[in-house]
């Protein structure tokens, strides 16, 4: 995988969502994840024993605005085009709805939500020598994807989450860019891999990013409202020594950290 040889990388996500029992059924359907535990309050999904996806029940919760500071999409990295190909026929069969499709250089994306809004990416990336231009940066772009060309990929059904599925990054919504480098490159010393109009890029160990910040939808947001919908926080796994326990941005954010 792509990112197994950086230090920090993206664990789980755990999300707060209104109704428990469709919004697990939708993961396990969508990606064929597994079910580690569960109750009546928290299901973690998975794969092997890795949770990926946490979801944390809570039906007074108030629906996200989308305007809110916090997720943007949470992206899964398929280990390979032919898992990837086997995913996109996987939604075709069971009409789950797509919202777009990006050539992004260092990756071939798909995108869509989950019934509560949160975005989702499944991606895959390509080999780490084609992530570069020719002045030696991570060179990233917005291009159309030939999905005919990904769904050929294919060898087989796509039946389970495949093993060496992982969140590969998480995109993030913040108020202000500047501040949002200030903690994410600063504080948790994440280096900038590149920069979008509205968007940077932060990674570890050379990969292309593990996170994510925008202002597309939330420009000049606050801290975010409690009590509502969505993200909860991110696990991140780090080599010893490298983070603190726990960290919060600016906006409420809030990361949990395992070493490795």
């Amino acid at each position: 995988m792509s990112t197994a040889s950086a230090p920090i990388e993206i664990g789980h996500v755990a999300l707060t969502v209104r109704d428990l029992p469709g919004m697990a059924t939708f993961y396990e359907s969508l990606l064929g994840l597994a079910r580690l535990s569960s109750d009546n309050a928290v299901v973690r999904l998975g794969t092997g024993d890795q949770t990926l996806v946490e979801l944390r029940g809570d039906k007074a919760a108030k629906p996200n605005t989308g305007r809110e500071a916090g997720l943007f999409h949470t992206a899964f990295l398929m280990p390979s085009r032919a898992d990837l190909g086997a995913w996109l026929i996987h939604t075709a069969e069971n009409r789950i709805a797509l919202e777009g499709a990006s050539d992004h250089l260092v990756s071939e994306a798909i995108y869509l939500s989950d019934p509560e809004g949160n975005g989702i990416e499944v991606y895959v990336d390509r080999p780490r020598v084609a992530w570069y231009g020719p002045d030696g940066q991570i060179k990233m772009a917005t291009d159309g994807l030939d999905l005919n060309a990904v769904a050929r990929s294919a060898k087989g059904p796509y039946r389970a989450a495949p093993k060496g599925l992982v969140v590969g990054h998480v995109h993030l919504q913040v108020g202000n860019l500047t501040e949002a480098e200030g903690f994410y490159h600063d504080t948790m010393g994440l280096p900038i891999t590149a920069h979008y109009p509205g968007a940077a890029f932060y990674g570890s160990g050379g990969y292309h990013h593990h996170l994510a910040t925008n202002i597309w939808n939330s420009r000049g947001a606050k801290t975010r409202t409690p009590g509502m919908t969505g993200l909860v926080e991110v696990g991140l796994r780090a080599d010893p020594g490298l983070l603190p326990a726990t960290l919060t941005d600016p906006w409420g954010t809030q990361f949990t950290v395992t070493e490795k």
